[in-house]
């Protein structure tokens, strides 16, 4: 019978997928969103790069689910400290049987069983104890614990450190992008329609049989041409600003308004230090390294958790006990114990657990050599990048100079009547796609720089983001970047 309801329980107790219904993902999506919408403040006015920066510091939900996590490490941290303390149990139970618990006796000098039986228990009684156990093993290895932990809300902050860098790069890409469509969308716009005007009239010249129709078909070409690339010009820069606002956690329907930049020439202070004060700056504050450390140092202190381990346990206790059965003398005692305890397999197993904790070392400590030697070509790497791309900009600018100059010249003859069209859409094509690569060369510049200041490990001194009030919060960017 006991079987049956067993079985019947075991039935019922069964579980089978249950997928999400349309209506509760749909409710949950509207609130996700709201809750993300409630995050951040709303942009009211034109967005300087310092206010777009700060904005994703406080509101990216990325760099939130960083503050999260080391948040978690930190609390993870004070519940490894409370494993040294003792444990404090309390029971509580509950016995009951349907007949009396009997028991016989035998005389020991004549062997003979007594056929009188005697009630030894209470058919129903409850029993309760409050304990304190205490282990000394428990308490080293729970300090062993917290100290990996305390390296790993370490390792939490250096992450947090990493994914900052690249957040401050990824805004500034998308912000001189979204400022570079800003300043280029009025320009492309009347371009496009110069030779869309264009376009048309050749095809009525084609059509009329004005021209030689293999000369209309080469001007219809080229113009059509010109128009192909002032539309990738076009796409290239329109999806700057939804990158732009989901950086900072704008709604991204919204069109953005940005500060327009400064557009002279790059000026990187960073640049006068020495390759050799800038490897030396590396090795002590990048983030990847500083983690790389604390992993060998957690590594270390692996290797003393499993000596602790092969070392015999010696446990106290004490506790208070209480039990309701009327045949018991003595319903109330306390008791104390100590007890030592060794596992003899740790005998056999001693040489591979160490050597296997040992091993762990030496690869922390190969990730920990080889992260040196790649920040240190990230280093040269990130410096070479910025004199490249400072170079490049340089070329930028006298290319679109030239172009500048020369659409300028050909629009004066068009409007004498001595040029073509198709020859101011192509020099205007020309100006326009050269002003695009100046920005973007100069966006390239401000990225690289970010990069090898990432790569120094320089933080800017902004205190905590949470604390900081947004205007606050851009105050103390400006003031770093000066």
């Amino acid at each position: 019978m006991a079987t049956l309801a067993c079985l019947v329980l075991a039935g019922c107790a069964s579980t089978s997928p249950q997928p999400f219904k349309e209506q509760d993902v749909d409710a949950q999506n509207i609130s996700d969103r709201q809750k993300a919408s409630a995050q951040s403040t709303p942009v009211t006015g034109p967005l300087s790069l310092q206010e777009a920066m700060a904005r994703a510091l406080k509101y990216n939900l990325q760099q939130r689910v960083r503050l999260l996590e080391e948040a978690l490490a930190l609390k993870q941290l004070d519940v490894n400290q409370l494993d040294m303390l003792p444990y404090l149990l309390a029971k509580a139970g509950y016995s009951s049987r349907d007949n009396d618990r009997l028991s016989l006796s035998r005389d020991i000098a004549t062997g003979a069983v007594s056929t009188t039986q005697a009630v030894s228990q209470d058919r129903t009684h409850t029993v309760s104890q409050l304990g304190l156990s205490w282990s000394l093993l428990d308490l080293g290895i729970g300090y062993y614990n917290s100290q990996q932990q305390a390296n790993r809300v370490l390792i939490a902050s250096e992450r947090r450190r990493k994914a900052m860098h690249l957040l401050m790069q990824d805004v500034r890409s998308a912000y001189w992008r979204a400022a570079s469509a800003q300043a280029l969308q009025e320009k492309v716009q009347k371009t496009i329609e110069a030779a869309e005007d264009a376009l048309r009239d050749a095809r009525r010249v084609e059509q009329a049989r004005l021209r030689n129709p293999l000369d209309s078909l080469r001007y219809q070409r080229q113009l059509l041409e010109s128009l192909r690339l002032l539309e990738s010009i076009n796409q290239e820069l329109s999806s700057a600003q939804i990158e732009l606002a989901a950086l900072i956690n704008a709604p991204v329907a919204e069109r953005i308004e940005v500060i327009q930049p400064n557009w002279g020439k790059p000026k990187s202070k960073i640049l006068a230090l020495s390759v050799t004060e800038m490897e030396s700056l590396a090795v002590k504050q990048n983030a990847d390294l500083m983690e790389e450390r604390l992993n060998v140092r957690n590594a270390v202190i692996e290797t003393k958790k499993v000596l602790a381990r092969l070392f015999p346990n010696l446990s106290f206790s004490y506790g208070v006990n209480y039990d309701t059965d009327n045949f018991q003398v003595n319903n109330r005692w306390n008791e104390a114990g100590v007890q030592l305890s060794f596992n003899l397999f740790n005998i056999f197993t001693a040489d591979m657990q160490n050597k296997l904790a040992a091993a762990g070392v030496t690869l922390a400590e190969q990730r920990r050599i080889t992260a040196l030697m790649t920040v240190i070509a990230q280093v040269h790497l990130a410096r070479l990048g910025l004199v490249n791309a400072t170079a490049q900009y340089n070329r930028s600018e006298e290319i679109w100079q030239t172009d500048r100059k020369l659409a300028e010249h050909i629009a004066k003859r068009e409007e004498a009547q001595t040029q073509s069209r198709l020859e101011r859409v192509s020099s205007e094509t020309s100006a326009i796609l050269s002003l695009l690569r100046r920005y973007q060369a100069l966006a390239q510049a401000q990225i690289a720089e970010a990069r090898l200041v990432a790569t120094l490990g320089k933080d800017p001194v902004i205190g905590s983001v949470d604390q900081l009030s947004l205007f606050d919060l851009v105050q103390a960017i400006s003031a770093a970047e000066k």
